[in-house]
């Protein structure tokens, strides 16, 4: 079986391609190094990956044409809030035009594929009051270009399951941490920088108060979203939250950490960044319904996550 990953030395991309590889599949890996690292998928041959922008259409049509790829995932895009908002015009080229473009070719140039994943964003629900955030029921309220981009791609992927006919999938990413996760990156995940924070004994200064809370989902648990809802043909066509559906405070977040390393760090607050919002976490009953059963609540993730790096 082949699959095509687009960002998939990334974070989250190369945790999919290390699973597809290990059970023996043919993976493709297009990424332009500019957040994941090549290190990060050695099991990935020079053969199979390409440095590579997915604004690169061309390239991306020819690998389609040729590979009739039966899994896509397309988690590509310019992932910083703070670098879209500096950059709205590059930013669409990358996080929708490039959508558009692969799902066209898809659709026109490939017959076997058995589903087309992007990788959307629970940014994309702003900073309306509600809570729990529910697909169904939650209005959005982009606050940045990179939410605005994310909804649109997760839209048009919708669309050419309605219009064209094509297994589509979209999961909401809420805040997804643990190994690989690059603490150098301007907006990178907050355990991955608390961490550093930690093997450094170097101070941390929170964005806010503190108290903003978040839905904190272990890679571990992603995967198994992932997995189920391209292997259901029930979920073509639609968008999940990906999450645990509990909610947690960025304070307990770095006090579980100083609990885990034995020392405190020095610590500072400043100004919320623009485009940041207050609370969020996830409805996932749909996904529940599906037999999602996340394994790793913050406590367990953490020291999961902790574990790994130490070795």
């Amino acid at each position: 079986m082949k699959v095509l990953i687009t960002g998939g030395s990334g974070f989250i991309g190369s945790h999919i391609a290390e699973r597809f590889h290990n059970e023996g599949n043919e993976v493709f890996v297009v990424d332009n190094l500019s957040t994941g690292k090549r290190e990060n998928i050695p099991f990935i041959d020079d053969a199979h990956f390409y440095q590579e922008n997915v604004q690169n259409h061309e390239l991306l049509t020819d690998l389609v044409k040729t590979h009739q790829f039966e899994y896509i995932f397309h988690l590509a895009a310019m992932v910083s809030v703070v670098e879209t908002v500096e950059k709205p015009v590059e930013s669409n080229g990358d996080n929708i035009d490039s959508t558009i473009h692969l799902l066209e070719a898809t659709r026109q140039h490939n017959t076997n594929l058995k589903k087309f994943f992007f990788a959307s964003s629970a940014a994309i629900y702003g900073d309306l009051p509600d809570l729990p955030k529910s697909v169904e029921d939650s209005n959005v309220n982009p606050l940045s270009p990179y939410a605005v981009q994310k909804f649109a791609g997760e839209q048009y992927t919708k669309i050419y399951h309605t219009l064209y006919g094509l297994p589509t999938v979209a999961l909401r990413f809420f805040n997804v941490y643990g190994p690989r996760q690059n603490p150098e990156s301007d907006y990178s995940g907050v355990l991955s920088i608390i961490n550093q924070k930690f093997l450094n004994k170097a101070p941390f200064t929170f964005f806010g108060d503190g108290k903003q809370t978040r839905d904190f989902i272990y890679i571990k648990d992603l995967l198994q979203a992932i997995w189920i809802v391209i292997e259901d043909d029930s979920t073509n066509g639609k968008v999940f939250n990906a999450g645990t559906g509990k909610q947690t405070d960025l304070i307990t977040v770095f006090n579980a950490f100083s609990d885990y390393f034995g020392y405190e760090i020095p610590y500072s607050f400043t100004d919320a960044r623009a485009g940041d919002i207050k609370h969020s976490y996830s409805d996932v009953s749909p996904l529940k319904d599906l037999g999602f059963r996340p394994e790793y609540d913050i406590m367990k993730g953490i020291a999961a996550y902790l574990k790994y790096n130490q070795k």
